[in-house]
């Protein structure tokens, strides 16, 4: 659970960090976020769960 919960507080840190720094990006970003279509959308989520994962499965293992 400790795992989780450091995991759960790098994201937050992360997140922080970028409404911190580059705020004006993020407000550019969102306005652009509608027009990706949703599969480009989908493949991007896909792929950062699987690098995520791997990532873990590499530190861990």
């Amino acid at each position: 659970m400790s795992d989780f919960l450091t995991g759960i507080a790098f994201f937050l840190i992360i997140e922080g960090l970028v409404y911190a720094l580059a705020p004006l990006v993020l407000v550019e970003l969102a306005k652009r976020l509608p027009y990706v279509p949703e599969h480009q959308l989908r493949l991007a989520g896909v792929f950062s769960v699987a690098a995520g994962v791997g990532l873990v499965w590499l530190l861990r293992g």
